[in-house]
């Protein structure tokens, strides 16, 4: 059985052999989708995503907004857009030189969900389709936590998962966790979820977790 170093350095060698193989779209979407397929499933989570953020931004008072495992930062540039202030940062460094070439308005690192500290807490933490590519479960509960940490009080952690109801392995590189997981370390941090809404995207099972920082 493969240590969780082996795995994590594993985890990091297919994301960045997947983000030099596939195009914008295809490397942190679902290669399973041609373009067009990939460029509906981008529309609508982002649709979504934006509901939940929320429209409270403005040129005097920007929402500081934080991407985690941004990929090639199709979320981070969109955010930007919307006047938000947005930090940014993934594991990968092929993604993030493409990402910083696109430019955009976001800053961009390169760091694991475990490592990033930010310069202020944010209004905003937004993880999409990131932690259940987290094979390792110590890594994946180190990696949330530090998000919580990230989010200041009354802000909303937003992640993505399926609401399963145990454990579920898939293929080599997914493992989906249940809310229940989520929540019994968030909670205990001081961030109760708020809502759950499915991408409601063809056959996926997947959606997104708000949580809200209330101490």
């Amino acid at each position: 059985m493969a240590d969780a170093t082996s795995t994590r350095d594993g985890t990091r060698t297919y994301w960045e052999a997947r983000h030099a193989d596939h195009d914008d779209l295809a490397s942190g979407g679902h290669i399973g989708l041609d373009r067009p397929g990939n460029e509906l499933f981008y529309a609508q989570r982002l649709g979504t995503l934006l509901s939940l953020v929320g429209d409270l931004s403005s040129p005097a008072a920007p929402l500081f907004v934080l991407d985690a495992g941004c990929g090639k930062g199709y979320f981070a540039r969109a955010l930007a857009r919307c006047g938000h202030r947005v930090d940014a940062f993934d594991a990968s460094r092929t993604a993030v030189d493409h990402a910083r070439a696109e430019s955009g308005g976001p800053r961009y690192a390169v760091a694991a969900l475990d490592e990033w500290r930010g310069p202020w807490p944010y209004d905003i933490v937004v993880c999409v389709d990131v932690l259940f590519h987290v094979l390792d479960d110590e890594e994946w509960a180190a990696g949330l936590r530090n998000l919580a940490s990230l989010v200041r009080v009354a802000g909303r952690l937003i992640v993505t998962d399926e609401d399963t109801d145990r454990r579920t392995p898939r293929g080599a590189h997914i493992v989906h966790r249940p809310l229940t997981a989520y929540r019994a370390e968030l909670e205990p941090l001081g961030l109760r979820h708020t809502l759950s809404r499915p991408y409601g995207f063809r056959e996926n099972r997947v959606g997104f977790h708000v949580f809200t920082r209330i101490r």
